[in-house]
C-alpha cells in the first residue's frame, strides 16, 4: 500500500522580522523563509526563488521592474500596512498576483499617536525635554516654554475614514470642535462636535489643528503645499501620521520657519527613513520614527491578518483583505 502524499505547503518569503506569534501562526500551514529587514530589490529578487508567497513592508518598493523580474511561482504579495502606496497594483493586475493588505487592525494605535503628536507640539514637548536633558532647566518661570491651548479649539481632519474617526472620537475629550470633509455626507452617523465642511480647503482654513489621514495617491501627494499652508489659521499646528509625501516639507518648512504656523507633529516623512536636516533642526517640531501602529497589539493583528488571508489564499478561500485593483 503506497503512503499517502503529505499536503504541498506554501512557502512563504518574508522581508523583515514579525512578531513570534505571527511566525508561530505561519508555520502553522507554510514553510516560511523570514530575512533580516532587506528592502534591497534585487536582494529580495534573489531569494524570491521557489517562493509562493511574498510578505512585504512600506520598506520595499514594489515597482513595475520589481513586479516584472518575479518569478513565475510568485502569486500572492501581502504588505504588512494599510497603505499600498509602495506598491504599483496596476503591475500586479498585469501579472496576475493578487494583493492583500492590514486593514482595520491599527486605528486606536494610530489614533494613539495622532494624539501624542498634537499634544507634543502643542505643548512643545521637545524643546521641554532638550531643556531638561542638556540641564538648561534652572527653574520654573512664567514665560517658559508657552505653548498652544488645545481644550476648546477646532480640530480640522483631512480624511474621515478609520482612523479620522478614531481621532475624532478622542477630540471630545480635549472639548474640541471637529472640521472634516467628506464627500458623500448621507449616512455617515456624525458626532455632535463632527461638523462637515465643503472642500478639505475649508477645513484647512477653519482649524487651529489639522491632522491628515488621507491616503496618498497622485491626487494627494504634495496636497498640503504651500498655497494651502497659506489658508491656515496664523499659529496652526499640522499632525501627519498618513504618509509623508502628503506634504510638501519645503513649504511645511518655510512655513515653521516664518511662525506662519506654529509647529508640526510628525511621524512620517518624504524619503523616510531619510530624515530632512532642516525638519531635524526645527525646535518647533515633534518627530516620531513612523511608530503609529507600534504596539506589540496593533503589529500582532497585522500579521494575523495577513496569516488569515495568505492561508485562506492558498487554500481556495474567499479573502477578507485583498487589495481590489481597478
Amino acid at each position: 500500500m503506497m503512503p499517502k502524499s503529505q499536503p504541498v505547503r506554501p512557502q512563504v518569503l518574508a522581508t523583515y522580522a514579525m512578531p513570534q506569534a505571527v511566525v508561530e501562526q505561519f508555520g502553522q500551514f507554510a514553510d516560511l523563509t523570514v530575512l533580516d529587514g532587506v528592502s534591497d530589490q534585487e536582494q529580495v529578487l534573489a531569494r524570491c526563488a521557489g517562493h509562493d508567497a511574498l510578505v512585504c513592508t512600506l520598506m520595499n518598493r514594489i515597482t513595475p521592474d520589481f513586479v516584472a523580474r518575479l518569478p513565475a511561482s510568485i502569486r500572492l504579495v501581502a504588505t504588512y500596512s494599510v497603505g499600498f502606496d509602495h506598491v504599483d497594483v496596476a503591475a500586479l493586475k498585469a501579472r496576475g498576483i493578487v494583493l492583500v493588505n492590514t486593514p482595520d487592525v491599527l486605528t486606536q494605535a494610530t489614533a494613539d499617536v495622532t494624539w501624542l503628536l498634537l499634544l507634543g507640539a502643542a505643548r512643545r514637548g521637545w524643546e521641554a525635554q532638550a531643556m531638561l536633558r542638556q540641564g538648561q532647566w534652572h527653574g520654573w518661570e512664567p514665560t517658559q516654554l508657552l505653548g498652544a491651548d488645545i481644550y476648546g479649539k477646532t480640530l480640522g481632519i483631512l480624511g474621515f475614514g478609520r482612523i479620522g474617526r478614531a481621532v475624532a472620537e478622542r477630540a471630545r475629550g480635549f472639548g474640541m470642535q471637529v472640521r472634516t470633509y467628506v464627500r458623500s455626507p448621507a449616512g455617515n452617523g456624525l458626532a455632535d462636535n463632527v461638523h462637515l465642511c465643503g472642500s478639505l480647503e475649508e477645513v484647512v482654513q477653519e482649524s487651529d489643528f489639522i491632522s491628515l489621514h488621507l491616503p496618498l495617491s497622485t491626487e494627494t501627494h504634495a496636497w498640503l503645499n504651500a498655497d494651502r499652508l497659506a489658508l491656515l489659521k496664523p499659529g496652526a499646528i499640522v499632525i501627519n501620521t498618513a504618509r509623508g509625501g502628503l506634504i510638501d516639507e519645503t513649504a511645511l518648512i518655510n512655513a515653521l520657519r516664518s511662525g506662519r504656523i506654529a509647529a508640526a507633529g510628525l511621524d512620517v516623512f518624504v524619503g523616510e527613513p531619510k530624515v530632512s536636516e532642516e525638519l531635524l533642526a526645527a525646535p518647533n517640531t515633534y518627530l516620531l520614527p513612523h511608530i503609529g501602529s507600534a504596539t506589540t497589539g496593533a503589529r500582532e493583528a497585522m500579521g494575523l491578518s495577513l496569516v488569515r488571508d495568505v492561508d485562506a489564499f492558498f487554500a481556495g478561500r474567499p479573502l477578507a483583505s485583498r487589495v481590489v485593483i481597478p
